[in-house]
């Protein structure tokens, strides 16, 4: 009996999980003590009583209050509530802003409105292209927030007007997201194991990775 020809979208949906597979295993190889940094720094500021502000477009703005709503309700286990904020969700003022002032905008003016020095912004592009986060980040700087990236391949504007990016090397925008959403819950892991982790202890432990 001769075979049955390969399905297309078989054939496509294992290129697919391919260059997820790909993808991660650079991340893993690359990325990991970076998040670990982030975890650890996040911890700091939120426990300090700061603010986490968070932003995106279209999926990556899910991503965005995916991040947060882990860090205002739980990600694992239970722990208190933190501040986080995705702007993308204030409807209101994105459409007020965006009508008057335009789109590029419309993270722009919240940062100025909501961000305070010391708090951290996260933005996440799969292009890292994005005018309306690039211009969040400069604002953010000009503030005095910490503004971390999650992108797609570097180098790209949004990570160079980031303080730190991680930028993940990838061909496909699907494949970028996934592994950002991968990012979003290793950060929260880490986050989580940082506020449990006793401040003398955490301490050493930043000292022994930078040394």
């Amino acid at each position: 009996m001769s075979e049955l020809p390969a399905h297309p979208a078989l054939d496509a949906a294992r290129l697919h999980c391919e260059a997820l597979e790909e993808a991660l295993g650079r991340f893993r190889r690359h990325h990991l003590d970076r998040i670990a940094q982030w975890g650890d720094r996040l911890a700091d500021v939120l426990t300090d009583g700061g603010r986490l502000l968070a932003a995106g477009n279209g999926g990556s703005a899910a991503q965005a209050q995916h991040l947060t709503a882990e860090l205002v309700g739980r990600y694992r286990q239970e722990r208190r509530a933190y501040s986080a904020l995705a702007l993308h969700a204030e409807t209101s003022s994105v459409t007020a802003i965006g009508n008057d002032y335009g789109f590029d905008h419309v993270y722009a003016r919240q940062v100025t409105a909501h961000g305070r020095p010391g708090d951290v912004l996260m933005l996440l592009s799969t292009s890292g292209r994005s005018a309306n986060l690039v211009a969040a980040a400069v604002t953010a700087r000009q503030a005095g927030l910490r503004v971390w990236a999650l992108t797609g391949r570097g180098p790209n504007p949004l990570a160079e007007a980031a303080h730190e990016a991680l930028c993940v090397d990838a061909d496909s925008t699907a494949t970028v997201q996934e592994t950002h959403l991968v990012a979003v819950h290793l950060l929260c892991e880490c986050f989580d194991t940082a506020v449990a982790t006793p401040l003398a202890r955490r301490a050493v432990l930043t000292r022994g990775s930078t040394s």
